[in-house]
C-alpha cells in the first residue's frame, strides 16, 4: 500500500494532534501479542489491526465452537471446528492486508512462553484461566514486557496494565500484586460455570486494545497500578489502586530456570490428580452398576437434569453433609463443567481414602451435548 492510501486509511487517527503522523509511525512499527483469540481477544485483534499495528501475534490452540459465537465476534457458523488463531488471522488480514500477522496454534506453557513473548513489545492477556494468567505475568516480568490484563464474568469486566513504568516513574506492579495467591480453581467461578453477557468481553477487549495503543504512542495515562471494573447492570465504573506486594510469594519465579521448572497447574490447584470418567464411561457405568450420583451445583443452576436420579449436595455444604453419602457403591460427582465436582472428590478422599469416587469429566454440560 502506498503512502497516500496508507495516510487515507489512518486519517482519522493521524488527525488527532496527540497522535499525528509520528504516533501512527510508532503504531506501524509496534509488535503486539494477543494471548487467546476468544471473547477478549477478538475485539482486541480487530481494533489493533484497524489501527495499523504493524505486527500482531495470535496465540490460541483451541477451535471455534457454536457456544463461542455469542461473544467471539470474529467467527461465524462456517468457522466451527476451525482453528481460532488461523481463522482470526484470516479475518483481520482481510480487514487490513497492510499488517503482518503471526499465529501460534499451540497452548502457551512455560516451555514456549519466553520464546514467543520475547519477539513482541506489548502482551495482551485474553486467557480465561488462572494458570495461564500467572504464567504470562511471570514471563512478562522476566522479559520486561508490559502486560494488558482483562477478565470478564457475568455482567462485569476488569482491565489493568501490569509491569509498565509510566511517565510519572511509579513502581511496576503485576498480577501477583493483585492476586498474591490463586483462588482454589475448583471453587473459583468462571464464565464456563456461570456465563457472561456477550457484550462484556467486547467492551473489555476493546479497552485492552486502547491501553495497548496508549502505551505504543505515549498518549494519555495507561492504567498502571490500577484496575478499572465495569458493571453493565448498574452501568457503572469504579477503580482501585494496586500496591506492590511487600511480601511476595516464595513461589515467584525469579529466573528463567525457575520459570521453566515452575508447575503452574499445581500452583493454581489443578485437579489433574482426580480420577475422572468420560461421558461415555459414565453412561456405561450407570446403566450396568448400582452407583451413587451427586450433583454439587447450587440449587436452581442450569441445565436441569431429569434423565437420571441423583442427590443434590451443593459444594458450599459438602463438608457438612459428606457423612450422609453412602460409600459402599461407586460414586460419580458432577457439576456444570467438572471443576467444583473435582473439589468435592478431593474432600471425599480426605475423609474416605478408600472410597471409589469419580469426577464426571466436562461436567453436565458435556454430558448434555453428547446425549
Amino acid at each position: 500500500m502506498n503512502k497516500a492510501s496508507s495516510h487515507n486509511r489512518y486519517q482519522r487517527q493521524i488527525q488527532l494532534k496527540e497522535i499525528g503522523q509520528a504516533g501512527q509511525d510508532k503504531i506501524t512499527k509496534a509488535k503486539v501479542l494477543v494471548i487467546g483469540a476468544g471473547g477478549l481477544g477478538c475485539p482486541a485483534l480487530q481494533y489493533l489491526a484497524a489501527a495499523g499495528v504493524g505486527t500482531i501475534g495470535i496465540v490460541d490452540f483451541d477451535v471455534v465452537e457454536m457456544s463461542n459465537l455469542q461473544r467471539q465476534i470474529l467467527y461465524t457458523v462456517v468457522d466451527i471446528g476451525q482453528s481460532k488463531a488461523s481463522t482470526a488471522a484470516k479475518k483481520i488480514e482481510a480487514l487490513n492486508p497492510q499488517i503482518k500477522i503471526e499465529t501460534y496454534t499451540v497452548q502457551i506453557t512455560n516451555k514456549n512462553a519466553l520464546e514467543i513473548l520475547q519477539n513482541y513489545d506489548i502482551i495482551i492477556d485474553g486467557s480465561d484461566n488462572f494458570a495461564t494468567r500467572y504464567l504470562v505475568n511471570d514471563a512478562c516480568i522476566l522479559l520486561e514486557k508490559p502486560l494488558v490484563y482483562g477478565a470478564v464474568l457475568r455482567f462485569e469486566g476488569q482491565i489493568g496494565v501490569f509491569n509498565f513504568l509510566d511517565n510519572e516513574g511509579n513502581c511496576k506492579t503485576n498480577y501477583r500484586d493483585l492476586f498474591p495467591k490463586p483462588p482454589d480453581s475448583a471453587t473459583a467461578i468462571s464464565c464456563n460455570e456461570v456465563g457472561v453477557l456477550g457484550v462484556i468481553p467486547g467492551i473489555i477487549g476493546t479497552m485492552q486494545a486502547a491501553e495497548a495503543l496508549k502505551i505504543i504512542t505515549g498518549v494519555g495515562k495507561p492504567l498502571t497500578n490500577k484496575i478499572i471494573s465495569y458493571n453493565a447492570l448498574e452501568n457503572s465504573f469504579y477503580d482501585f489502586e494496586i500496591a506492590a506486594n511487600s511480601n511476595p510469594s516464595i513461589d515467584f519465579p525469579k529466573s528463567k530456570d525457575h520459570f521453566l521448572a515452575f508447575n503452574y497447574e499445581w500452583f493454581c490447584n489443578s485437579n489433574s490428580d482426580v480420577e475422572s470418567l468420560s461421558v461415555e464411561e459414565f453412561d456405561i457405568l450407570r446403566k450396568n452398576e448400582r452407583i451413587t450420583i451427586i450433583d454439587v451445583r447450587e440449587k436452581g443452576e442450569l441445565p436441569e437434569v431429569d434423565e437420571f436420579p441423583f442427590t443434590l449436595i451443593p459444594l458450599s455444604a459438602f463438608e457438612n453433609l459428606i457423612a450422609t453419602i453412602p460409600i459402599e457403591n461407586k460414586i460419580v460427582v458432577f457439576c456444570k463443567s467438572g471443576q467444583r465436582s473435582a473439589k468435592a472428590i478431593k474432600i471425599m478422599k480426605e475423609k474416605y481414602p478408600n472410597c471409589q469416587a469419580f469426577n464426571l469429566k466436562g461436567g453436565i454440560d458435556e454430558w448434555k451435548i453428547k446425549n
